[in-house]
């Protein structure tokens, strides 16, 4: 858990972040219709105090922009890129500043918008290394604080939901293979940028998942801390303060996050702090892409292939490898075409498919992955065996355990080598090379037998399958009217992927996966698949029997589940699309929102929903991520619930669960923190506050709102208690149905489940069948 430092010390931390914010320059230096080009002067617009430049450097073979700390005219550092992953522009590049924002004019085109603004007026390159654009009032209206690339500067806030994304090399800016998530669950963590950003995926974690805290902040002290409100947890010291002193944090290439400061009386850069403390570059996950592990050799990382295996890109080891030959059938030993190679010392990611199995040597390991045809490679540790499939991950020297790679015996019939690449390099660990053949004795007249019986099988196979093609035919003719009365229907990822064309169209993207639009190709079908991304790794029968039991609910509230795909390491789940949209589109923006009689049916349709997961379902279900993103509404502007892919089911004679926490934070009931038992009523306290999202227009956390209205719970509680409801909604409304509404939502989100109502009261409050208590204090503000 994250300390809590003392109310006068966070005092001192903020005072000196609001001095530095009030020193910022208010006038502009940079007037509308200024230009820059990358070889005649000015190339750059420089701050005030000349340590920050905005404007063109060299990159590449062309040139960037970005804003770079001046250290002396041989030592500069890049601290901002924009749109980082364009390539670099020519001499012939003009950057002007419009209206419109800031306009990069490129020569044969009609360039593009590196800020996109609706009006702007001047701009300033401030002394923090803030570049900021202002509108005719001298507000700020765009700034590079708030779009970070791979630093974040003295004064400076990474805030929840965002992240830093490291350099692809020293020289090249892009985006590179790791990043710095400030998580919305509290949590600062380092990730591999191409892993799904799973627990296992993380080689850094600041420790304060759930405490709360919105952003990462780094004073002009050297303090970089969590905060939220009045609570900070310190991840450094604070460090000498001085005039000359500038301080920044950086996400490194290598995918450590460093604290720097500058001095710039001396012109000299020290390393205060990094994060992870290691001296291994190995330890960092993703140091070597899938299918290699990692070796270090005087500091540096050396990235080596497995057996078999040869680099995607010769010039780039880091990026990983792939298989030489090309598998296809049952990847098996039944023909003496597939082998075992031992690498010894080398250890991964454990993403056994199945469950570990105890065996007594090594070669037992080898054998039962030879026979498996599922089964890609092994690992052997401590007489336990884990079956795998490619790719490997996060592969690191480790003397206790034993990898197997299933390989081709090309000299008995396996299949052929598709390309050559160098070999891997020779500080790798010794590789062993096991091959297993058996001899088999092959009598002529058995031989002859089992060329008739296999020739009369195939007569009967090409005659059947004709039959069974027929049907089948016919039987796709019905879609999808008939299969949507019976099931969820497997997809494979191939069928998914050309209803997508490739993923193409992006509906939307949740903490758990990406929705993608999609047509069916028969009957053209219009359809959402959810591409999870964070979800637990269920057991592949457990994640069908889910889907199956979730697919045969049948309400009219509910989105339909039409299908799931769990082909490999893919789990999809396909959904009838929702013309609409969600009802965070219509309620939190700023115009249009829903008249006071929709919001009132809205909120009938969601608890109607959500009633018929909890009592009338084969299967009882906690839907465990009640938000209003997972709303949708159809062409009738009914209200459905989506997004299952949290849902949590009960057995007949369960009525509570113990699970890690699911769903998101602000709609996360008090027990979840507890690690007390979860029951339906974790979703009627997810419902509550919807509600009063739904009745006041607002989002349950505005941190822009004054500080006694930041928390909707709190701030609807405090009105309710002084008489003042009419501050809560944006247009006239009935009091008298007002007040039962923030009565009833203030009684869902109840501290203690027990006293919460179940959604069949629910609904009848919303009908009026029912009266609604007066509502306690609130306990928990999530």
């Amino acid at each position: 858990m994250a300390s809590a430092i003392s109310y006068i010390l966070f005092l001192s931390i903020f005072s000196s972040a609001f001095a530095l914010g009030a020193a910022q320059p208010r006038q502009s230096n940079i007037s509308l219709d200024t230009s820059l080009r990358p070889t005649a002067n000015p190339t750059s617009w420089q701050s005030p105090n000349g340590r920050f430049a905005f404007g063109f450097y060299p990159e590449g073979t062309g040139f960037s922009i970005g804003i770079w700390l001046v250290a002396s005219p041989e030592n500069s550092t890049v601290i901002w890129t924009a749109d980082r992953d364009d390539p670099p522009v020519t001499k012939d590049a003009v950057l002007k500043l419009t209206n419109e924002g800031l306009k990069l004019l490129l020569q044969h085109s009609e360039g593009r918008l590196i800020s996109n603004l609706s009006t702007g007026n001047d701009a300033s390159m401030l002394d923090s290394g803030n570049f900021v654009i202002y509108d005719s009032n001298f507000n700020v209206i765009w700034e590079t604080f708030d779009n970070p690339t791979d630093t974040i500067m003295a004064g400076q806030e990474l805030h929840s939901g965002s992240k830093l994304v490291s350099s692809a090399s020293e020289t090249n800016h892009s985006s590179g293979k790791f990043q710095l998530s400030m998580q919305t669950d509290g949590n600062l963590v380092l990730y591999p940028v191409a892993s799904p950003d799973r627990p296992e995926d993380s080689y850094y974690s600041s420790g304060t998942y759930g405490d709360g805290y919105l952003s990462l902040y780094l004073d002009d002290k050297g303090w970089l801390y969590l905060h939220q409100g009045n609570v900070a947890s310190n991840l450094t010291s604070g460090y000498r303060n001085g005039t000359a002193l500038v301080y920044r944090a950086t996400l490194g290439v290598d995918g450590i996050f460093r604290l720097y400061s500058h001095d710039f009386e001396l012109n000299t850069e020290q390393e205060l702090k990094k994060f992870p403390e290691v001296t291994d570059p190995c330890a960092v996950k993703g140091a070597c892409g899938m299918n290699s592990y990692c070796t270090s050799a005087n500091g540096q990382v050396v990235c080596s292939c497995l057996p078999g295996f040869d680099y995607l890109d010769a010039n780039r080891t880091s990026n990983g490898c792939r298989r030489n030959f090309t598998a296809s059938g049952c990847y098996s030993n039944d023909d003496n075409t597939t082998y075992m190679s031992t690498l010894d010392n080398v250890a991964w990611m454990d993403g056994s498919y199945a469950d570990s199995l105890s065996v007594t040597s090594d070669e037992a390991c080898s054998d039962a992955c030879l026979s498996d045809c599922k089964c890609d490679a092994a690992l052997f540790k401590d007489n336990t065996c884990s079956k795998q499939v490619f790719p490997l991950r996060y592969g690191i020297r480790d003397d206790s355990t034993t990898t197997f790679i299933k390989l081709a015996n090309i000299s008995a019939g396996g299949w052929s080598v598709i390309n050559s690449r160098p070999e891997s390099p020779s500080v790798a660990p010794v590789i062993i090379i096991r091959r297993k053949f058996s001899v088999k004795i092959s009598i002529v007249s058995a031989a002859i037998i089992a060329c008739i019986i296999s020739s009369l099988a195939a007569l009967i196979f090409f005659f059947y399958r004709y039959r069974a093609g027929r049907y089948g035919r016919l039987w796709r003719n019905k879609e999808p009217a008939l299969v949507d009365e019976i099931a969820p229907r497997p997809f494979s990822y191939h069928e998914l992927r050309e209803a997508t064309d490739g993923f193409k169209e992006k509906l939307g993207k949740g903490a758990f996966g990406t929705v993608f639009k999609g047509t069916l190709p028969r009957g053209q079908r219009v359809i959402a698949v959810k591409r999870l991304e964070k979800v637990v790794d269920e057991g592949e029968r457990e994640f069908r029997t889910e889907m199956r039991t979730i697919g045969r609910t049948h309400h009219k509230n509910l989105v339909r589940l039409l299908g799931f795909c769990d082909e490999g390491t893919n789990r999809l789940l396909v959904y009838e699309y929702m013309s609409n949209g969600s009802l965070a589109d219509l309620i939190f923006k700023a115009d249009g929102q829903p008249g006071w009689d929709e919001r009132v049916k809205i909120a009938l349709d969601i608890a109607r929903g959500i009633h018929y997961l909890h009592e009338d379902c084969e299967t009882r279900i906690i839907h465990c991520d009640i938000k209003p993103q997972n709303i949708l509404m159809d062409d009738n502007w009914t209200a459905k619930i989506s997004d299952f892919g949290l849902a949590k089911l009960l057995m007949p004679s369960q009525t509570r669960t113990f699970t890690g926490i699911r769903g998101t934070r602000g709609y996360l009931a008090p027990e979840w923190h507890k690690n007390a038992p979860i029951t339906v009523k974790a979703d009627v306290y997810s419902f509550g506050i919807v509600l009063l999202e739904l009745v006041c227009c607002r989002k349950n956390m505005e941190l822009e709102a004054e500080e006694d209205a930041i928390i909707l719970l709190d701030c609807v509680h405090n009105c309710f208690m002084d008489g003042e409801l009419e501050k809560l909604v944006p247009d006239e409304v009935d009091m008298t149905e007002l007040n039962r509404l923030v009565k009833l939502g203030l009684c869902c989100t109840h501290s203690e489940p027990g006293s919460r109502p179940s959604m069949k009261n629910v609904v009848m409050m919303l009908e009026g069948n029912a009266d609604i208590s007066v509502p306690p204090p609130p306990g928990f503000s999530s």
